[in-house]
């Protein structure tokens, strides 16, 4: 007999309409019946992933009904879920609404685009953008048939910490490198989980016990850059990233990165000069650009601006006096963006008012991730500029 969230079943197909019914009603009221939506959202902010997980699983026994009301409550509470969309979209064209099927495809291709890849001076796997939910699922089932093999795991460890779970992603490679200790690979990985989890200290170790097998991985010393950061060690992060600017000869717009991180605006601008040229339509590099030009005391240069009306279209208008530091401000609606926007605040006001640049960069510092390009350089501004 197949099992199904727990019900026997004479067979996984299910054909009959009753007791398509049946199963459907059921579950739902197995999986709701102890905790309503609301508190899945005030005690559990990555219900979501379940709820996926639980879609999947559904469909799998023909339940597209279901499936496709458990895809709708994941997206509810996580929109940019791409996969859930996909799923969704799935099941209608199933259930025969092929036209909205259609138009969830599309939101899910529109979402996947709109996904800028991390900075590329990182970790490859922390270039990634997405949920992965659907690989965290693949991966699972590896793991369970090969249960002494350490490739699944760091597969899924992957997955896990490129979705922003990095509790997960530490279990998973710490499983690895109890199966094969000589992974200095993983260990920077583990580091860099370690780091996000803001174990910084822990993360060091790590990423030691990795770069000691391979002192020439660029990513690892970057990775280690940030955790030193992170544990108040300015100076021995300058000197893993100015090792890493070295290893990156050919990397333009890894080594901006870089060089952004150390506020090094002299050697910024020219690889950043060197990305636009690969990659002109790239507004982050424009935004870098005139934010290293400002710095060095050189004219703006507005042409060419590209014209963007999402993020970070709002920093650039700055410069170009088309925006206020308070419609800004009401524009950053993450983390991340009210990080670059105080960054970029602290270096228009830095040549008139030095103590407002301070203030902002402190903020920043303050309510910010290390890893965070804004918060590196706002850390080495203030640091070579007491104010």
């Amino acid at each position: 007999m197949a099992l199904v969230a727990g019900l026997p079943l004479e067979s996984a197909r299910v054909s009959d309409a009753k007791t398509m019914t049946w199963l459907s009603l059921t579950m739902r009221e197995m999986w709701w019946r102890t905790r309503t939506r609301a508190k899945l959202r005030e005690t559990d902010p990555t219900i979501f992933r379940q709820l996926y997980r639980r879609a999947r699983s559904v469909a799998r026994v023909g339940a597209f009904e279901f499936a496709a009301s458990l895809y709708q409550k994941a997206i509810d509470l996580e929109p940019t879920l791409a996969e859930a969309l996909e799923g969704l979209g799935e099941a209608l064209d199933i259930l025969g609404q092929t036209e909205l099927a259609m138009e969830k495809y599309a939101a899910a291709r529109q979402i996947r685009a709109g996904m800028r890849p991390g900075a590329p001076d990182r970790h490859f796997v922390l270039r990634q953008r997405g949920h992965f939910a659907a690989e965290v699922l693949a991966y699972d089932v590896v793991v369970r048939s090969l249960k002494k093999n350490a490739l699944p795991y760091i597969g899924r460890g992957n997955a896990y910490l490129a979705s922003g779970q990095p509790d997960e992603a530490l279990a998973d490679y710490n499983c690895a490198l109890r199966l094969k200790r000589d992974l200095p690979a993983v260990a920077a990985l583990k580091g860099e989980a370690l780091s996000k989890l803001g174990r910084y200290e822990e993360a060091v170790r790590s990423f030691d016990t990795a770069l000691k097998a391979r002192p020439d991985d660029a990513e690892a010393l970057g990775g280690r850059a940030i955790a030193r950061i992170g544990f108040g060690l300015l100076e021995e992060a300058k000197a893993d990233w100015r090792r890493q600017f070295q290893l990156l000869v050919g990397r333009a717009s890894a080594r901006a990165c870089v060089a952004l991180r150390m506020a090094d605006w002299a050697s910024a601008l020219p690889e950043l000069e060197r990305a636009l040229e690969k990659e002109p339509s790239d507004s982050y590099w424009h935004l870098y650009r005139l934010t290293a030009r400002h710095r060095l005391g050189m004219p703006a240069d507005l042409a060419n601006l590209p014209s963007v009306g999402t993020w970070p279209g709002a920093l650039l208008a700055l410069y170009s006096g088309r925006t206020t530091p308070a419609e800004v401000m009401k524009r950053a609606d993450t983390d991340g963006r009210r990080a670059e926007a105080m960054f970029q605040l602290g270096v228009l006001v830095f040549s008139r008012d030095r103590k407002a640049a301070e203030a902002y960069w402190k903020d920043l510092i303050e309510h910010s991730s290390p890893s965070l390009i804004e918060h590196a350089a706002a850390r080495n501004e203030l640091a070579r500029f007491p104010l």
